[in-house]
């Protein structure tokens, strides 16, 4: 099985969003991270098994928006793009 990571552009604009807000926190926290993989980890979730409603994600408070990021970060099958656990994010589908 292979992780689907083709989007369509309004999807890829959220994302790219989403992933320049998480970029931020982890400057704010002095926390390095890869631009490239906390794009990657949201796109393999959200198209392979669980959507999220990327849209209000973007908009969340901070609380909330970090609970969805790391959750991510910490349950995403990188083989498969599935969220591993019991894991499910406030903004899926």
């Amino acid at each position: 099985m292979s992780i689907k990571w083709e989007l369509p552009k309004k999807d890829y604009s959220l994302i790219c969003r989403l992933t320049d807000r998480a970029m931020r926190y982890y400057a704010s926290k002095g926390m390095k991270e890869e631009w490239r993989r906390v794009a990657m980890d949201i796109t393999a979730c959200h198209n392979n098994g669980c959507r999220l409603r990327l849209a209000d994600w973007l908009a969340a408070d901070e609380f909330n928006f970090l609970h969805d990021l790391f959750g991510i970060r910490n349950n995403l099958n990188r083989r498969t793009g599935k969220l591993d656990g019991l894991f499910l994010p406030r903004f899926a589908v």
